[in-house]
């Protein structure tokens, strides 16, 4: 194991270890998140408002299966860190291979059953008329492209289970790129010279992201079969396991139905703003991209505390868990308070990037969707950091009913109050959703810690009695 970038969280001051994971995870989440960016800004900008709508009203469905791509893998990478940090390297590369044969599986079986369901349910969520073909036509190539969403977080998520979130920031640098490139060429370059066969409209920017993706994926693979030694696997290792992969789906499948449960959520709120009209999607839309934007440093957050949680788990380092998640959450509450000073002075600005300034309702809308959401960011710190490390450490199942309480709460709103009161109700859904699951999430860590706890204490006690037997046996008394 001479890979200097690989980190033993299991000792060492937790707020530097932290810290240190935390900024290579930031910077990989933001340029992740410029893909989004990139696409809605050209599309609003190139394609106008009504494509601008077709894309965003894909969102909460891109959520629930994208999302769910995600969950699954990290939850995955779950037993490796464990694994690391107890220092089995034999079980960590198991886990490992078999992580890898599920993900290829998971990924055939859901392109195939998406793709061929993905306009019924954009009928089913009440997309407008004007926006429908549109629609379709983005995030059926989305989700063509599962297999490259599979690829890269799997590789991604066993590297930072290692304890580094460096070389996954280095691939999504380069994929940001190409992505930003593909996304001029399949849309403003190729309506400039007017080649009507080849006008890929909104569809080229879902292209870019496939392929800008797959691309990160595959050269994301090669460095790691390549650079990390403690991953380097026989044969036997690598052979299929039935029990170990059990142990990852009672992982990987709830964290990913975390995603996905939240995100039905959504698409009720989406089903809700739909029939607000286009216009009011368009604003949700941009609005949207900006707040994922800033809130990447709290989602980072959770992942880095997803490792820490798993190796000190694995480490049986209880003691450390408090102090991580201390310094976790002062981290993320100074960066929201900074984040809510930026967008309150510069929300107006930040909006034009995406609409025309003759749009004066959309701005309006974009900044009181942002600005709503702001003033909440401090229970969305507490939501990452205690529901990620709670997952490190192995009881996803909590995470998946934090994830039951965000989707009742988006729901609620959404059937409930957007009716009556309009967008602006739509605004204040997503701050529900983060104070129900913190509600539920706090009251579970603090249960769990104590359970831990007892189980611990019983342990020393039955040691320390075998122990004194063993004096006593060799005393003869």
């Amino acid at each position: 194991m001479t890979n200097t970038t690989v980190k033993d969280m299991t000792s060492g001051s937790p707020t530097k270890l932290i810290f240190g994971f935390f900024i290579p995870m930031v910077f990989g989440l933001l340029f992740q998140q410029l893909y989004n960016m990139v696409d809605t800004i050209i599309v609003g900008k190139y394609l106008g408002v009504e494509a601008l709508a077709s894309v965003g009203s894909t969102g909460s469905i891109n959520f629930m299966i994208i999302g769910f791509c995600m969950g699954v893998c990290n939850g995955f990478a779950i037993p490796v860190a464990q694994e690391f940090g107890g220092k089995d390297f034999t079980q960590l590369r198991k886990f490992a291979a078999n992580g890898a044969w599920l993900a290829m599986v998971f990924a055939g079986v859901m392109t195939t059953v998406v793709c061929l369901l993905c306009r019924r349910i954009l009928l089913w969520m009440n997309t407008p008329a004007d926006i429908i073909d549109g629609a379709y036509a983005y995030i059926f190539v989305i989700f063509l492209g599962i297999p490259a969403t599979y690829l890269y977080n799997m590789v991604s998520g066993i590297i930072r289970s290692l304890g580094d979130s460096r070389t996954p920031l280095y691939f999504l640098i380069i994929s940001s790129l190409l992505n930003v490139v593909l996304d001029l060429v399949t849309i403003v370059v190729l309506d400039l010279v007017t080649i009507v066969v080849l006008d890929l409209g909104v569809s080229g920017a879902a292209w870019a992201t496939v392929i800008s993706q797959a691309v990160s994926g595959i050269a994301c693979l090669i460095f790691m079969a390549k650079r990390y030694e403690v991953l380097r696997m026989t044969k036997e290792e690598a052979i299929p396991n039935g029990k170990i992969m059990k142990t990852l789906c009672r992982i990987g499948i709830p964290m990913g139905l975390q995603y996905s449960i939240t995100a039905i959520g959504s698409m009720v709120l989406q089903v809700a703003v739909n029939g607000l009209g286009s216009m009011s999607v368009a604003a949700m839309t941009a609005a949207s991209k900006i707040g994922t934007f800033f809130c990447c440093p709290f989602d980072a957050l959770g992942s880095t505390m997803a490792t820490y949680g798993g190796q000190n788990m694995g480490a049986r380092r209880l003691e450390r868990l408090g102090e991580g998640l201390r310094a976790a959450v002062f981290m993320g509450a100074v960066y929201a308070l900074l984040a809510l000073i930026v967008l309150s002075r510069f929300g107006d600005q930040i909006a034009r990037m995406f609409l025309d300034e003759s749009q004066v309702e959309l701005l309006g809308q974009v900044k009181q969707y942002l600005l709503t959401g702001a003033f909440f960011y401090i229970p969305l710190v507490l939501v990452n950091v205690v529901r990620f490390l709670i997952q490190g450490m192995g009881y996803t199942r909590k995470a998946v009913l934090a994830g039951v309480c965000e989707m009742a709460a988006l729901a609620g709103v959404g059937f409930l109050l957007v009716p009556y009161f309009g967008y602006t109700a739509a605004c204040f859904a997503s701050p529900c959703a983060w104070i129900a699951a913190d509600f539920f999430l706090i009251f579970s860590y603090f249960g769990i810690i104590k359970k831990l706890c007892l189980e611990q204490e019983r342990e020393r006690k039955m040691l320390e009695k075998t122990f004194c037997n063993k004096e006593d046996f060799v005393s003869g008394s």
